[in-house]
């Protein structure tokens, strides 16, 4: 049976016969995380009026924000074929790592364009590679995404610090890297910023309008019939995880243009701030359903809830309270939300 004789299968919230309410509410899921966004946002002004939601606040945030929304783009499409990628914070080390190394023996900080063009196709190289695998094993290897990037996760941080001694290297950012989409701006906005708003809209697209994000849909969905129709599961899931591979290596990369150094030891949790990122955002952890659009609002629900806590003197470990607190509670709203679509 061929992809043209069977038509591929939609979202399992399209194909009930759900009353017309439910289906209007399923697609709200932006506009209530946009709420919950816009209620922080409120909090944190009445709680330290004058000193949160300033003009630098809104800027330290989007340029936070700016690496986990790129990961985030990439954790949309692997979550929404019901996968997880738990390795995404080793990856981007490893690509930061790959990337330094060379850096550091071609000039280091003084190292010119073409060595940073050399470094950037690198990071971007090795984590597409170590997407890819990480997806090969996923599709032909029967193991569950779980145990796949948890064992990538460990693999990947053990091998950077088996390159570098477990210490961050110095000289492996170029000053030019720094300087143009560190710390950089255009028309007063961060190129950090404008990077995360170009990778967000390039592929919110191809989520949306094309074959590729139908299909990845499908997958989540019900990937037994999107075989039947055809389509390559196998394949199409080894080029999701290469995706989001991809989108670490970019993650590296303006890591080093922000930082300036691999920051090997700093990473253990983003795979969580990620993944509750997209999960806020209405992505379902059981497939089949997600957003990018839900993802960029996601994600500055955690960066506002961390900026907002520092503001009131809240301590650091509290912050992580919170994310970890915030992530179940979108885990427990998507259940329901699931429940609620199977009974209708």
């Amino acid at each position: 049976m061929t992809a043209e004789s069977e038509k591929v299968p939609v979202a399992a919230g399209r194909r009930t016969g759900a009353p017309d309410w439910l289906r209007r509410a399923a697609t709200l899921n932006e506009l209530w995380t946009f709420v919950i966004l816009l209620a922080l946002v409120v909090f944190f002004t009445v709680a330290a009026p004058g000193t949160f939601f300033t003009t630098y606040d809104i800027t330290q945030i989007a340029v936070n924000a700016a690496i986990y929304l790129v990961l985030g783009v990439g954790m949309t499409f692997v979550i929404i074929t019901a996968g997880i990628d738990l390795s995404i914070g080793s990856v981007l080390v490893l690509a930061a790592v790959a990337a330094g190394e060379y850096n550091i023996h071609h000039g280091g900080p003084a190292s010119g364009w073409g060595t940073v063009a050399i470094c950037v196709v690198i990071a971007l190289a090795v984590g597409t590679a170590w997407g890819a695998l990480q997806g090969v094993v996923v599709a032909s290897g029967r193991v569950p995404p779980l145990i796949v990037t948890l064992g990538g996760l460990g693999a990947a941080l053990g091998i950077a610090e088996l390159a570098t001694g477990g210490q961050d290297p110095a000289g492996a950012s170029s000053t030019h890297l720094q300087n143009s989409l560190g710390f950089g701006k255009l028309l007063g906005i961060p190129w950090m910023v404008i990077l995360a708003a170009v990778v967000t809209a390039v592929f919110g697209a191809v989520l949306a309008a094309t074959r590729f994000g139908e299909h990845t849909l499908a997958i989540g969905s019900n990937p037994t019939a999107v075989r039947r129709a055809g389509i390559p599961v196998g394949r199409h899931l080894v080029k999701v995880y290469g995706l989001m591979g991809l989108l670490a290596g970019l993650g590296a990369v303006m890591w080093l243009a922000s930082y300036g150094t691999t920051s090997i030891a700093g990473h253990s949790t983003d795979n969580l701030k990620v993944i509750t990122a997209v999960v806020l955002g209405g992505t379902s952890l059981f497939g089949g359903r997600g957003s990018v659009l839900g993802t960029v609002i996601g994600v500055f629900i955690p960066a506002v809830l961390t900026t907002g806590l520092i503001v009131i003197g809240v301590q650091q470990y509290w912050q992580d309270v919170a994310v970890g607190v915030v992530l179940v509670v979108a885990v427990y709203v998507d259940q329901m939300r699931r429940r609620t679509r199977e009974r209708a």
